[in-house]
């Protein structure tokens, strides 16, 4: 009987289930790498899900200085804007900023932040129960002004409107009022060390 038939069956076994071994591997490194990329996908999804939520969270503070100086609250009420006012995080004079434009009060801690303004202020939103959601806002408001005291065109970024009409002959229009600008600059701080910061601008004459 010739063995040989034998033999080369055992050997065609034995390169099978290399060949197995090896497709298995694959599969193996191709399911972590498959999950990981997932994982990373749900993490920068949910932070991002955090950081787009923490920005509409900054709306509050933004709506609440704009009622505040629609309604004569602070800094308006018993102080006129040409100074500041700590209490009501209101300074009168242009904040110093980092290259993206964001106050440097908002960048360091507590202290430095109540150097100009005040964490009593600070806006801590809540469920509909009342339970902090774990997220606190903090604002402040500058007047874009070189120095304090009376805002005139030289020493303050002011705003003018559109011409509201012309003379008879309407070879000219009549002068826009101008108004001083005011800054609101937000930082949020929210779950899982997440940060988002909020910046605009408007106007109120004096």
């Amino acid at each position: 009987m010739n063995p040989l038939p034998f033999a080369s069956a055992v050997r065609q076994r034995g390169v099978v289930l290399i060949f197995s071994l090896i497709v298995l591997l694959i599969l193996a490194i191709g399911a972590v790498a498959l999950l990981r990329s997932v994982n990373s996908s749900l993490l920068s999804g949910g932070n991002l899900a955090f950081h787009r939520d923490l920005v509409n969270q900054a709306e509050q503070a933004v709506s609440v200085v704009l009622t505040e100086f629609k309604t004569g609250g602070p800094p308006l009420s018993g102080a006129p804007t040409t100074t500041d006012l700590p209490a009501a995080n209101y300074v009168s004079t242009t904040l110093p900023t980092n290259a993206q434009g964001v106050p440097l009060v908002l960048l360091g801690n507590d202290t430095v932040f109540n150097t100009v303004a005040t964490t009593a202020n600070n806006i801590i939103p809540a469920n509909p129960s009342g339970v902090p959601l774990g997220i606190t806002i903090y604002y402040v408001i500058d007047r874009l002004c070189t120095n304090t005291g009376t805002a005139s065109s030289p020493n303050c970024v002011q705003s003018t409107g559109l011409p509201t009409g012309g003379t008879a002959n309407r070879n000219t229009a009549v002068a826009p009022p101008s108004a001083t600008v005011y800054r609101i600059s937000v930082r949020v701080d929210g779950p899982r060390q997440t940060q988002a910061f909020l910046q605009t601008t408007f106007t109120k004459p004096d």
